[in-house]
Formats: C-alpha cells, sequence, structure tokens
C-alpha cells in the first residue's frame, strides 16, 4: 500500500526533480510518518517543509485527500492508503 505526495514545482528541486512520489505506507499512517519516510531520502525537502521542532513551517499548507491537515490533526492527521498528499508551498510577491 502506498501514498501519493504530489510535491510543487518549486520543492521538486528538493526530491531530485520529482513531483509525485510513492510513499509506502506501513502500518497507520500519519501525515508526519509520511514526511518523515520522504525526510530519509529527501533531508532538505523536509527542511523546506518543518522547522527545527518537527512542526510544519507557517508557509506550507498540506492536505490529505483535499482536507488541509490544520483543521484535522495537523502532523497527526491519519493517512489511508491510495491517499493523495498534497503540499502547497505560499509564495509572496509584489
Amino acid at each position: 500500500m502506498t501514498v501519493r505526495l504530489l510535491v510543487p514545482r518549486l520543492l521538486a528541486g528538493c526530491t531530485a526533480g520529482q513531483r509525485e512520489l510513492a510513499i509506502p505506507l506501513v502500518g497507520p499512517g500519519t501525515v508526519g510518518a509520511v514526511l518523515d519516510t520522504v525526510a530519509a531520502d529527501h533531508p532538505v525537502f523536509d527542511r523546506r517543509v518543518r522547522d527545527e521542532t518537527g512542526a510544519l513551517r507557517r508557509h506550507v499548507n498540506v492536505y490529505v485527500d483535499g482536507e488541509d491537515v490544520r483543521r484535522l490533526q495537523h502532523l497527526a492527521t491519519p493517512v489511508g492508503p491510495d491517499a493523495e498528499v498534497m503540499v502547497i508551498q505560499s509564495v509572496a510577491g509584489g
């Protein structure tokens, strides 16, 4: 069983150019566990998504099957088999 992680173009350089990753799901998965798995192979991606305490950075939004994890259980949000986890990095400018 896998989870599909969608990576924005701005962060694809941190995942060897991959914009979609198939993450193996072992046991009851959570968003945090998915990010931990990605961090093992792509530590720079993890540093861009989570701060030094392990929390999501304020300018990063994560969705599980279209639902914002900040409105759910944050990194403890459950992730089922075949779920889609989407990371969106805010962009500001003027």
